[in-house]
């Protein structure tokens, strides 16, 4: 497939469009998209081709009317109709309304996500120029966005599918994200992987306010439908259950697997994969013990009598205090300067009755978990 962009020109064949990654900002995911299931995925196609560290000249990218066919997989007799349809409904009906907290309040902002877009019948390309009120979400990526591949959208037959795909996908990655880096206690971590959402805001999404007013009717036409197609076709293995609210369904609560694929090694796909698994997570785990013997927090442990030679020798704990408590410390450090953390650190060695010396990482986290939501109340009144 030809990209061509005002900066460079690339030719992709369509497996390699395939492999392209979309990434948007996590307040473009849950906007309300209002278009149709085959407008929807040719934004997500045109947005995985945007170079984020080398955005388009004049926001406008060009895509392959014959690739785009082969993508959507539309026979010979209807692509002209079908293409020129989905062109019309995006450019006359199709917008966002994405919702953003501010200092205030929140604030609400509508976008016909192309102003142009523009093609013929004597050559094979498309062009779509982005509304420029729409690139901060797709280009100004330093924090809270998400991304997977455009592949992971093609067998999806409705837009409730690609809508609830997106907010699953955001959900997962910050589980991921978390899982490595730390900085949130156990129970947050598990929250993103399992998450619930108030059927109000789920239909506010999915543009279904008016829609299905019955539950029933929601669950069958957009919940069930949408899990069933997932499930099927994506990387992703989900369930939901219900929970009631004074006899009413109130929240959904979601719970996402990740597949066993040939290129995820965090699965036990045969010995190999498994030992190459194993491999990495004691080469990770040897680096972030490097990593919490140069850290000052662990001069402090030692000189209160939290940390002794042998926890220094073992790799476990040392890489369990970089990644799980090292970055606690550094909010109270931020809430209470250095001296805060010493005057923890020594409140819990006093405290040291209930320490293990086997879970040394588990009870310093538990400690600092306790101690932290404290700390924010008192600073925040």
């Amino acid at each position: 497939m030809s990209i061509i962009s005002e900066n460079q020109k690339q030719v992709y064949t369509l497996n390699e469009i395939e492999k392209r990654k979309v990434v948007e900002h996590n307040s473009k995911i849950t906007s309300i998209a209002k278009m149709q299931k085959t407008a929807s995925q040719m934004f997500e196609l045109a947005v995985s081709c945007i170079d984020t560290e080398n955005p388009p000249k004049d926001n406008i990218i060009y895509l392959s009317k014959k690739e785009l066919f082969s993508f959507f997989d539309v026979s010979s007799a209807s692509k002209h109709t079908r293409f020129k349809e989905a062109i019309e409904y995006m450019q006359k009906q199709a917008f966002f309304q994405i919702k953003e907290v501010k200092n205030k309040g929140y604030e609400m902002t509508s976008i016909v996500p192309y102003p142009t877009v523009k093609w013929n019948s004597y050559n094979d390309d498309v062009m779509i120029q982005f509304n420029q009120f729409i690139m901060p979400y797709l280009i100004d990526l330093k924090a809270e966005f998400t991304q997977y591949k455009i592949s992971e959208l093609k067998e999806l037959n409705s837009k409730y599918s690609l809508i609830l795909y997106r907010w699953l996908a955001m959900n997962y990655s910050q589980y991921e994200h978390y899982s490595v880096k730390g900085g949130r206690r156990a129970e947050q971590v598990e929250a993103y992987r399992n998450p619930s959402i108030i059927v109000k805001e789920l239909r506010d999404f999915t543009d279904t306010i008016n829609e299905y007013t019955r539950f029933q009717s929601f669950e069958n036409r957009v919940l069930k439908n949408a899990i069933e197609e997932i499930n099927a076709h994506t990387s992703f293995n989900v369930s939901y259950e219900k929970s009631k609210k004074g006899g009413a369904i109130d929240s959904i609560v979601f719970h996402i697997e990740k597949k066993r694929t040939a290129d995820d090694n965090s699965y036990k796909l045969d010995d190999k994969a498994y030992q190459d698994d194993k491999t990495q997570k004691e080469t990770d785990n040897r680096l972030l013990a490097g990593e919490s013997l140069q850290s000052p927090y662990t001069k402090l442990l030692s000189e209160n009598m939290l940390l002794f030679p042998n926890d220094f020798m073992d790799i476990k704990t040392m890489a369990g205090l970089q990644k799980n408590v090292y970055p606690l410390y550094d909010e109270l450090k931020d809430f209470r300067g250095l001296n805060g953390v010493k005057d923890h650190l020594s409140y819990v060695s006093s405290k040291q009755e209930a320490y293990s010396k086997r879970n040394v990482a588990k009870y310093l986290k538990k400690a600092i978990e306790q101690y932290l939501p404290t700390v924010k109340r008192q600073e925040l009144s």
